[in-house]
């Protein structure tokens, strides 16, 4: 690569890290730090401080602080809308420093930023949007059931103190989506980035302070799974688990929550399945799914359609238009517009990848186009080529597993009955897609569908919409009226207006 990536971190002036706690940025406690490697060039971008228990403690406690005493969680409702709409008008007066700095922390091209569910522009919508759930938002009155004058009302307040861990696949938007609804509701928030992803988040929070919250109610630690997120799932003082990531992680998470029954909210990935009728626009239909899998994140988005289940009768139309989109990607230095995809996120993701292909191979799959790594003037970054698996099972570990790199894995199918079976036959249930020209087939095979997102001859992820997913794909949805109410706890009152007893 002609232009070293450490060129573009200079040009954009990227300050020391530092850890935010009760409303003052400063190292680690014992001066550890992570050094960033670029997975495009292999070149070191960057140091943070890798936060100890002792910082972790600290981090919680301050939060606990401001919740239990702080002005925060009983602010008005004015006070909280003018916040969040504040830190919504920081991050697009910022945008263009956000997005190089989350180009130096996964590799994801600038130019992918026009597309809005990466772009700073839906970034700052989901603070907006949340804002304008503040004062909306409420309780209810009921009747008295057994007779008398009394009144019952109940009210919704907010959860506390919050541990919000973020992956590095989208740092400034699944930040927003956690930190928003956390905020508006009146919660206190610490948040973990990913390791691998640190300097864009930790960015975006130095604006969040900026906008006018009180010490204590944001804070900051930086690390990895040990110590920092370790300590941070399992410090008694934290009321709720929000986490994006894995399922082994998420597994823990659970078996960390039970201790002090903490409220947990999980997005833990996908084998989404994109359902391709012969009565589709099957071009398009192929060009998306292949889209989903190679352009910006090279398939590493928990959503992606990473299986393709097609109709036997249009296989080749789908084919040919898959392997279009697999010859226009454009691997390269991200800060450069020609380029289109991203590197996977390390070597061990790279090897993992490579794994999976070499397996898939083994298992009788066909390798239609790709199945290596990039090598050239690429070879020091983990590029693996867009590659599309035919011939494949349901069964086989490429259709079942979710391998989160450039890869589609194509299964086919006759009937519609077979087609929703085979979707359905995984441990996953986040999302699926559904092409067809026919109306009541595309809502017939949505409904049929164990999945929490369906897009039909289409798929887009925006602010007000409630994301999540059904079985080993998590608990609970982020966005909208969903995210609002997973933030707080409902309270019962019950008032005799008059002075019997109840």
């Amino acid at each position: 690569m002609v232009l070293s990536i450490k060129t573009r971190r200079d040009a954009v002036g990227l300050a020391a890290g530092e850890l935010l706690v009760d409303g003052g940025w400063r190292p680690a406690a014992d001066g550890r730090t992570w050094t960033h490697v670029h997975p495009a060039t292999a070149e070191d971008v960057g140091t943070f401080p890798v936060a100890t228990a002792a910082d972790v403690d600290a981090a919680v406690r301050a939060a606990r602080r401001a919740f239990d005493e702080g002005p925060w969680p009983r602010s008005r409702a004015k006070e909280r809308i003018r916040v969040l709409r504040r830190i919504a008008d920081l991050i697009r007066a910022h945008g263009d420093e956000l997005q190089a700095l989350q180009a130096l922390d996964n590799g994801v091209p600038i130019s992918f930023g026009e597309t809005y569910a990466m772009s700073i522009e839906c970034v700052a919508d989901v603070f907006d949007h949340h804002a304008g759930w503040v004062d909306k938002l409420g309780g209810e009155t009921l009747p008295g059931y057994q007779g008398g004058d009394h009144v019952v009302l109940t009210l919704r307040e907010p959860v506390g103190v919050v541990a919000a861990i973020v992956p590095w696949n989208g740092p400034l938007l699944l930040a927003a989506q956690k930190l928003a609804p956390a905020l508006a509701t009146g919660c206190t928030v610490v948040l973990k980035p990913s390791e691998y992803a640190t300097f864009s988040a930790r960015r975006l929070c130095r604006h969040i302070v900026e906008a006018g919250l009180p010490p204590g109610v944001h804070n900051v630690v930086t690390g990895p799974g040990e110590p920092t997120g370790t300590a941070l799932i399992n410090h008694p003082m934290v009321d709720k688990i929000s986490f994006t990531g894995s399922r082994a992680v998420g597994r823990r998470i659970v078996e960390a929550s039970a201790g002090t029954l903490k409220r947990v909210s999980l997005e833990l990935g996908g084998k989404s399945a994109a359902l391709v009728f012969p009565d589709a626009n099957v071009p398009l239909a192929g060009m998306t799914a292949m889209g989903m899998v190679t352009m910006g994140l090279s398939g590493q988005a928990c959503v992606a359609h990473s299986r393709a289940l097609v109709h036997r009768d249009v296989l080749d139309e789908f084919l040919e238009n898959a392997k279009l989109i697999a010859g226009l990607v454009a691997y390269g230095d991200p800060f450069e517009p020609a380029t289109t995809a991203s590197p996977l996120i390390n070597g061990r993701q790279l090897e993992r990848v490579l794994g999976f292909i070499d397996r898939g191979r083994e298992a009788g799959a066909e390798v239609v186009v790709g199945g290596e790594r990039v090598a050239g003037d690429l070879a020091a970054g983990n590029f693996v080529a867009p590659t599309i698996f035919t011939a494949v099972s349901n069964d086989m570990e490429i259709a079942q597993q979710e391998i989160f790199g450039p890869v589609l894995s194509v299964v086919t199918f006759a009937e519609e009955d077979e087609a929703v079976r085979l979707a359905n036959d995984t441990e996953y249930g986040l999302g699926a897609g559904v092409w067809t020209e026919d109306a009541r087939r595309a809502f017939r095979v949505s409904k049929r569908l164990r999945a929490g997102t369906i897009g039909v001859n289409g798929f887009q992820v925006e602010p007000h919409l409630p994301f999540g997913g059904f079985k080993q794909s998590g608990l609970g949805r982020e966005g909208g009226r969903s995210a609002f109410e997973a933030y707080t706890e409902l309270k019962t009152v019950m008032m005799p207006l008059g002075d019997e007893v109840m």
